[in-house]
């Protein structure tokens, strides 16, 4: 059995309803989106100069990282958590790897690189910081070279139903690097909000 994207939380919650022969969906916001939108935008279109289009994806992946177990979202086949950058790309892989097809190699590097963005930007103690380290963490040239290629793999699915999506994620591979920049300056100023210094007296 071949390695199985299990998201836990998707992306914002979906009501569905259905109309006589008209299905048709309403997407509901997740709680702490508007918190998550409001910090990255501070630094990512105020200080950074990125666009809004951007600002919303990464708020809205921050608030799917934020529900419990969505970590490590890729299951080997004894259903255990993947955990490793390597290994998460060899799941991927639709020809030399296991992924079941080319449609499930796109879902699963966007995945991959929502992953090393968030990792990169938002948990600097899960990254290894001597490229010679034997921890088992990625490296921050791993995590910017794995996630630059998953958001531009992810891009080359430009025709039908992903036609629309594909630019965001070209550019997102683009600017991967001023992302991380952002989430870590966003991640700063989060802490300072929720540890403001105390009143000297």
């Amino acid at each position: 059995m071949a390695p199985d994207l299990r998201t836990l939380h998707p992306g914002p919650k979906q009501l569905s309803f259905a109309l006589p022969g008209i299905p048709m969906q309403v997407q509901q916001s997740h709680p702490l989106e508007p918190f998550f939108h409001q910090a990255v935008r501070n630094s990512y279109e105020g200080r950074l100069g990125l666009g809004p289009e951007i600002t919303g994806y990464v708020a809205k992946m921050l608030c799917g990282f934020a529900e419990p177990g969505s970590l490590y979202r890729l299951r080997d086949p004894k259903n255990r958590p993947i955990q490793k950058l390597d290994e998460m790309v060899k799941a991927s892989d639709p020809i030399h790897g296991t992924a079941r097809s080319f449609i499930a190699e796109r879902t699963i590097r966007k995945y991959i690189a929502d992953y090393t963005l968030f990792i990169a930007g938002m948990c600097p103690e899960a990254i290894e910081s001597d490229p010679n380290g034997k921890s088992g963490r990625p490296t921050l040239s791993e995590l910017i070279r794995v996630g630059k290629e998953s958001y531009y793999i992810v891009s080359q699915f430009n025709v039908f139903e992903y036609q629309k999506e594909a630019p965001l994620y070209a550019q997102l591979s683009s600017v991967f690097e001023h992302c991380i920049l952002g989430l870590a300056i966003a991640r700063r100023d989060l802490w300072r909000t929720l540890n403001p210094p105390s009143p000297v007296n």
